[in-house]
């Protein structure tokens, strides 16, 4: 198999290995595939996770199992959600 690169990720592949963390290019290229895949497993497990959490409170919506919270709770979330994507 061969891989072109960028002669900017080329630059940089090349000075990990003189760098002297890596032995050769190639074990370059497979830690930072091996990261990538384990990047993407993770966030196609919490993707998952979060399709199944909202099946379930689909069903409980569907089922008439619904709380009435005070706002703040809702704002609470909100604050959350806008904590964890900055």
């Amino acid at each position: 198999m061969n891989v072109s690169l960028t002669p900017e990720l080329e630059a940089w592949v090349e000075s990990r290995v003189q760098s002297g963390l890596y032995q050769s290019a190639s074990e370059v290229i497979r830690e930072a595939l091996r990261l990538l895949h384990k990047t993407q497993m993770s966030s196609e497990q919490q993707l998952e996770t979060l399709r199944a959490a909202l099946q379930r409170g689909l069903e409980d919506v569907e089922a008439g199992r619904l709380r009435e919270d005070h706002p703040q709770l809702l704002e609470t979330v909100r604050q959350k959600v806008r904590s964890r994507r900055a």
